[in-house]
């Protein structure tokens, strides 16, 4: 597989699922989340780890998972779960998994280890080589300073994600829990939005590689008003999507990621205008009172594209 032949998925939202709970896993199948991932890291206990390998492989193979993307986030490659963790799963339900997220990573070394380790897990399964892809959590420093690097780094690679709940013990920001604080609400008088740098620096660097940039979680379940101001500054930036911690963050994420009916009509009217004036020899065009040309054409196609994936437009 190349980078051209990733697959296009919708990432509205990523619904985090711990692994070793049988219960929630059928509940997550049900949900109207674009992506389920079943949690091997943070989620479990290390002693339930090796149990949770087989109450996953189970929910994979046994639930209808609809049109939803299926995830397994593994424990992080120095771990002593992670080997364990990829070899039991895809061994046991490989054709039911279609991404595999990789946690604290600091470099490519990482994403090529479980790039290598799942061609040949696929190769000894009889799999289709390459089709299961890979997101990877940027929440180390480490990660951060070379995120342009990681972004080209495997033909696997299809998405991003800013883990901001690590990357602020990593960096020794001051705050006291994910989401808790990032525009300056604190008391600690740090002006503005504290993650601004490091979730431009993700999405610049998952757009300039042709992948996808996802927002990370928002620990406040109780206020989805904030969860959805996160939503919003991730998007307006370029981000596709942000995770979900809890299914009643899903709906926010949906909506917020999807083109608005207000979008959608001045993309269609955009476009329209630009097309007639190409049809008139016309490089550029009026559109209530504003000029607009091929590059501006080019954003609102965008907004049109999303909004059929979403299936917002026809």
């Amino acid at each position: 597989m190349t980078t051209a032949d990733r697959p296009s998925r919708l990432r509205r939202s990523e619904l985090s699922t711990p692994g070793h709970s049988a219960k929630m896993i059928t509940k997550a199948s049900s949900s109207d989340a674009d992506l389920v991932f079943l949690d091997l890291e943070d989620a479990v206990a290390p002693s339930a780890k090796d149990g949770a390998r087989a109450t996953i492989v189970a929910g994979l193979n046994e639930l209808d998972w609809g049109t939803k993307t299926r995830a397994v986030r593994v424990n992080a490659v120095g771990t002593r779960w992670c080997h364990d963790d990829l070899t039991e799963v895809i061994s046991g339900a490989g054709r039911n998994v279609d991404v595999v997220i990789v946690p604290k990573i600091k470099g490519p070394r990482e994403v090529w280890f479980v790039d290598d380790l799942l061609t040949g897990l696929e190769t000894k399964l009889g799999l289709e080589v390459g089709r299961i892809g890979i997101e990877v959590l940027i929440e180390e420093t480490e990660a951060l300073a070379r995120v342009n690097e990681i972004a080209g780094c495997s033909p696997r690679l299809e998405a991003l994600i800013l883990g901001v709940g690590d990357l602020s013990a990593s960096q020794g920001i001051r705050i006291g829990h994910i989401g808790g604080s990032a525009d300056g609400a604190d008391g600690l008088g740090y002006p503005g939005d504290i993650w601004h740098y490091a979730r431009n620096q993700v999405i610049v660097a998952a757009r300039s590689h042709g992948i996808d940039a996802v927002d990370g979680p928002f620990a406040d379940i109780k206020s989805p008003e904030a969860y959805r101001r996160e939503a919003t500054w991730a998007s307006t930036l370029g981000a596709v999507g942000k995770w979900a911690i809890h299914p009643s963050q899903v709906p926010v994420a949906n909506e917020v990621f999807a083109p608005s009916p207000d979008e959608i009509k001045q993309a269609l009217e955009v476009v329209e205008a630009m097309h007639k004036a190409e049809a008139e020899g016309l490089g550029a065009a009026s559109y209530n009172g504003m000029m607009i040309d091929a590059a501006t054409s080019r954003v609102f196609e965008g907004v049109l594209d999303r909004a059929r994936r979403c299936g917002v437009l026809a």
